[in-house]
């Protein structure tokens, strides 16, 4: 039977330009970024954009995810959205996507078709299941014309643009963050939830990491990376006792805790302005390097630690 819902408004209630589809009902973000959009009083910072029309797969075989599906495509239905069968349906209705899949092993197929439509996109975390999907993601980006950019909602905490700024603590010497760091089976391990950490240590020293070790436990990891200029960025990865995020940095003048995570907001004003702009955040080659880190880990793991050189790794 088809998933067609026409609850709601319908797309043509809403300017052209501002009509937002999602790909994905299977996770939390989808929900929180339709309330945030399709508020009766949104924030003025979101620039009218609203979820018009959503394609609810998403995984069909990682239980944690299917399973939420029913309920999430009950909750955006309420908040006006219309519900298609198919990706190709949802590009007729919107002008731009929020790719939300939770499973990272159907980007790639599912953001060529938007690509190939000429919609800009925002793909959530991971941006793909593997390196090879990462880039060629991004390949297919350039070769389309089309813009996109992906970015776990950690990147911006509250105070991680004035620590980078050097008004916290001067130049940065070195990092330490830690997140909930969960397995699927079906992705390298940080994937799944890790990568929320390490995207916070990259966005406090940037891209540049030369090598990355890596001490695994069953109850947690320590992933160490070593910088081109010599600054070390621990992440912590958590599977025992309170799913927390956050972060210790370090600078010439002291050092300062990252801010508390306080929800997927500040991500939202950045996704609208590129909507607005075409202009990415967040440079492909920096989200590239984020995933050849977390897979360099996973390397590293299988070789009982051993430091694995980044870029010889990225270029493999």
């Amino acid at each position: 039977m088809a998933l067609v819902s026409k609850v709601g408004w319908g797309a043509d209630k809403y300017a052209a330009g501002k009509r937002v589809g999602i790909i994905g009902l299977d996770t939390s973000h989808s929900v929180a970024f339709t309330k945030a959009l399709n508020a009766t009083v949104p924030d003025s910072k979101l620039n009218g954009y609203k979820v018009v029309a959503a394609y609810p797969y998403g995984s069909k075989t990682i239980a944690s995810s299917t399973k939420r599906i029913p309920g999430f495509t009950t909750e955006v239905k309420k908040l006006g959205v219309t519900i298609v069968d198919s990706i190709s349906e949802l590009l007729r209705l919107v002008d731009v996507v929020l790719l939300e899949t939770n499973d990272g092993r159907l980007h790639l197929e599912q953001a060529l078709e938007v690509m190939k439509a000429g919609k800009r996109l925002f793909i959530d975390k991971p941006i793909a299941a593997s390196l090879h999907d990462t880039k060629a993601i991004f390949e297919a980006s350039k070769m389309y014309n089309v813009p996109l950019f992906s970015s776990s909602s950690l990147r911006y905490v509250e105070n991680i643009a004035d620590i980078v700024s050097g008004n916290l603590v001067g130049d940065v010497t070195g990092a330490e963050t830690f997140s909930p760091a969960l397995i699927e089976p079906t992705h390298p391990d940080l994937f799944w939830y890790g990568i929320h950490g390490v995207e916070m240590l990259y966005a406090i020293l940037g891209p540049g990491c030369q090598q990355v070790r890596r001490v695994y436990h069953p109850d947690t990891d320590i992933v160490i990376g070593t910088w081109e200029d010599g600054r070390l960025g621990t992440f912590r990865g958590l599977r025992t006792g309170k799913h927390e995020f956050g972060g210790l940095v370090f600078g010439e003048k002291g050092h300062v805790a990252v801010s508390e995570y306080t929800g997927y907001l500040p991500l939202l004003y950045q996704i609208v302005k590129f909507f607005d702009t075409g202009i990415p955040p967040v440079a492909a080659s920096e989200t590239t390097e984020i995933i050849a880190f977390l897979e360099a880990a996973d390397e590293s793991k299988r070789q009982q630690g051993a430091a694995v050189d980044l870029k010889q790794f990225m270029g493999a």
